[in-house]
């Protein structure tokens, strides 16, 4: 099996030859542990190789997305817990690495994205059994699959973004998992998706520094912006403040910083002197916003109209993936463990609940 890793932490492969089988579970995960620096948090080692996580409909599941570990081990796990206790409700073992994640309003069906195999999985959440799955043919030079990263489920269909150069997105039908389209013309690394119901267009970022404005009722890039002109940037995550027709954008590679962006317009707002900015949400319910950063090991905290920052959480070693509870009361993070040369870890990766009313 060979691998080559993005040096650029987009938690993507380039490649990876042959396909993975089924892993078996091996010690049980330790304990949900209560911190004691903060009340707010609840922190659990879980696994190797957590991403993403979402929420059920009624808020009391937590999906998270893990790729398990990436030494001498096949497969993935897709693991359900209670959100409130973190405690393990069940868990599927995929014969695939999974990723990026969504789910469906309904909840009865993850998507998630198998990044190493170009492929993206639907798992029921009743019975956690793989219904279908579409592997996508593209190959790069090197004759890898194109990394799929970020998925986003709007209107029955399901928008995948490609990590190669040049990107695309592919558009899959979420019921059959059959490919409509492809939205080709995207640059270079197909980095973050999102959806906004006051524009009714999707935002793509990019790793040449551009967002897409994508017209989803003819999966047509109907604008590029650059931001930063021609300053080196690789865009990564997005979130918006619907009220007030902000786009926040986070570079944690190149400009290290997160971008207030005019929604309508593309035109800069703000640049936030925050520093490495990866993941980023928005809170409408407490005017807040929440980013990421791997480098410091820090969750931060902002005020939504000062950017000022509020509160600081400190996560080490590296705080990835943010997920919002729909009441703006709870956040969920998934912090990472730092990669060995040999791409082993030295420990399990974090799942991390905080309570924002506290």
């Amino acid at each position: 099996m060979k691998m080559k890793f993005s040096a650029l932490a987009l938690f993507l492969t380039v490649a990876l030859s042959g396909c993975a089988t089924q892993q078996t579970s091996q010690t049980p995960p330790p304990p949900v542990t209560q911190t004691t620096a903060a009340t707010d948090i609840t922190q659990r080692d879980l696994a190797a190789g957590l991403y993403e996580m979402a929420l059920s409909p009624k808020g009391d599941m937590l999906y998270v997305a893990s790729a398990e570990g990436f030494k001498d081990v096949q497969g993935g796990v897709i693991y359900k817990l209670d959100s409130t206790t973190l405690k393990t409700v069940g868990s599927s073992h995929t014969d695939l690495k999974n990723f990026g994640m969504a789910i469906s309003p309904d909840g009865q069906i993850v998507y998630v994205t198998n990044s190493l195999d170009g492929g993206l999985s639907a798992v029921n959440t009743a019975d956690g059994k793989v219904k279908s799955r579409i592997l996508f043919p593209e190959r790069n030079k090197e004759g890898f699959p194109f990394g799929a990263r970020e998925v986003l489920l709007h209107n029955g269909l399901l928008y995948i973004g490609a990590v190669a150069d040049p990107a695309q997105i592919w558009v899959v039908d979420a019921e059959t998992l059959k490919l409509k389209t492809r939205i080709k013309n995207t640059g270079k690394w197909m980095t973050g998706l999102h959806y906004s119901e006051a524009t009714d267009r999707i935002y793509a970022a990019n790793g040449g520094g551009e967002i897409l404005v994508v017209n989803p009722q003819t999966n047509r890039v109907e604008k590029r912006w650059k931001p930063l002109g021609e300053k080196p940037a690789l865009l990564l995550n997005m979130a918006e403040d619907r009220a007030t027709g902000r786009l926040f954008v986070t570079d944690n590679s190149k400009a290290k910083t997160t971008l207030v962006l005019n929604i309508q317009t593309g035109e800069v707002i703000k640049q936030l002197p925050v520093g490495d900015s990866l993941a980023v949400k928005f809170n409408a319910k407490r005017n807040e916003i929440y980013i990421t950063q791997r480098e410091s090991g820090k969750l931060l905290s902002l005020d939504g109209t000062t950017y000022a920052v509020k509160k600081s959480w400190d996560l080490k070693p590296n705080p990835n993936s943010l997920l919002l509870s729909a009441d703006g009361q709870v956040l969920y993070v998934t912090v990472k463990q730092a990669f060995n040369k040999d791409h082993s870890t030295n420990g399990p990766d974090q799942i991390v609940r905080i309570d924002l009313q506290k």
